[in-house]
């Protein structure tokens, strides 16, 4: 009997070892060529990334595109980020082997099992009974020892275990919940982003003398703190009046802002991306502004995105429209490696609903205007719109992007 539960033992390892070394090529090919050339440089967060299983944090049906640098559905209408910004938080938190780390919002357990190797021990909170449990389940399994789980409210943080030296948190508040303030240690790091249910700024944040230095990362999109953190949000968007922000892109980047590379008011995650001010002779077709793209290696992200409310039930059509001028254009590889104008429409749980395009761009072009009609599924909750190269090569202006909303 223990040799026939020794083969079994046996036999699982063989299983899950061959399929770790089935990913990791994809793996490699992540870190390399999105990861790396995105802007993290920390050797360790990347050999993290390179040695973590992300398959085994998603769902079997996303098993395909697990190794995309995107965010993938994980159930509960929650989602496990992209591989780029957990390298890049990990690495803004600048773990060390002798930190004690918080996680707020476990998720999937992705981000927890990243960090393990760096850090003497992982804290966890997942506020989603189903997902913690599944979580736990998952870095147990996988043999994650110096990480500790648990369900309940990551507002409240992890008391019985504080002080942390870094706090990281994958999931927005409107601002920043004092007792995660009270339970970091004094010059302990915090990692969180900040603002309105689509717009949102990640920070690094430094306890000195009891209060917190605030610096700016990059603007960003999570999904919202729930539980106490979302009981006392303050500002809502309107779902039933879904609009482009700074789709013009007449607003320029301020203050702190104004120091993050690539950062346009309005817009997350931006690669290879430059608001440009028009001149006398070559004026923007609106206003004085507009976003200007450019790559020269196929296949690199260079690319805007933006989060929009909307609501299939309120809202029936929308007209999306815009300014598009190419340059030198050359395909990227995959099918859809070209310039657009696309939104990709989610119902409530965040399943993939369709995305509708302008374009793709080719060649060279000047000014040009383009508009297309879409439906709304009635299951519509939420909305991504995307500008950019995605992964073509040459360059490409963008201007007076627009959702209207339309009567049938």
């Amino acid at each position: 009997m223990k040799s026939q539960l020794a083969l079994g033992m046996l036999f699982a390892w063989a299983i899950t070892a061959s399929a770790a070394d089935r990913f990791q090529a994809a793996r490699d090919r992540l870190v390399d060529e999105r990861v790396a050339t995105a802007g993290v440089t920390d050797t360790r967060v990347l050999d993290a990334i390179r040695r973590t299983p992300r398959h085994e944090f998603v769902p079997r049906s996303q098993w395909p595109r697990a190794y995309f640098d995107m965010a993938l559905p994980i159930g509960h209408s929650q989602t496990i980020s992209s591989p780029f910004i957990v390298a890049s938080m990990t690495e803004a938190l600048q773990p060390q082997s002798t930190d004690k780390v918080l996680e707020i919002g476990t998720g999937s357990g992705y981000q927890a099992a990243v960090l393990s190797p760096l850090v003497e021990h992982v804290y966890t909170i997942e506020i989603v009974r189903e997902l913690g449990e599944r979580a736990a389940d998952t870095l147990a399994r996988l043999d994650y020892g110096n990480v500790s789980t648990r369900v309940g409210d990551g507002f409240l943080g992890w008391p019985d275990a504080a002080p942390f030296d870094k706090i990281i948190v994958t999931c927005s508040p409107e601002s920043v919940p004092t007792p995660l303030v009270e339970q970091l240690r004094e010059g302990g790091v915090m990692i969180i982003p900040v603002g309105q249910r689509y717009q949102q700024t990640l920070y690094r944040l430094i306890k000195t003398d009891g209060k917190l230095i605030r610096e700016a990362l990059r603007p960003t999109l999570f999904v919202p703190m729930t539980g106490e953190a979302e009981e006392n949000r303050q500002t809502l968007p309107d779902p039933a009046n879904p609009v482009a922000i700074n789709g013009d892109f007449e607003v320029a980047a301020s203050g702190d802002e104004a120091t993050l590379l690539e950062f346009v008011p309005g817009w997350y995650y931006g690669r290879q991306v430059t608001q440009l001010e028009s001149s006398s002779g070559d004026p923007a077709p609106q206003g004085k502004r507009y976003a200007s793209f450019r790559n020269e290696t196929p296949g690199r992200n260079s690319h805007l995105l933006q989060g929009i409310a909307i609501d299939g039930r309120e809202v029936s059509q929308i007209r999306l429209s815009g300014q598009v001028r190419t340059d030198g254009i050359q395909k990227g590889p995959g099918s859809d490696a070209m310039p657009m104008i696309a939104i990709s429409l989610y119902d409530e749980l965040r399943s993939d609903l369709g995305t509708f395009y302008l374009g793709p761009f080719r060649g060279t072009r000047d000014w040009r205007s383009h508009s297309r009609l879409i439906r709304v599924p009635i299951k519509t909750r939420e909305a991504i719109l995307r500008v950019g190269l995605f992964g073509a090569t040459g360059k490409a202006d963008f201007d007076d992007i627009k959702l209207e909303t339309v009567d049938r």
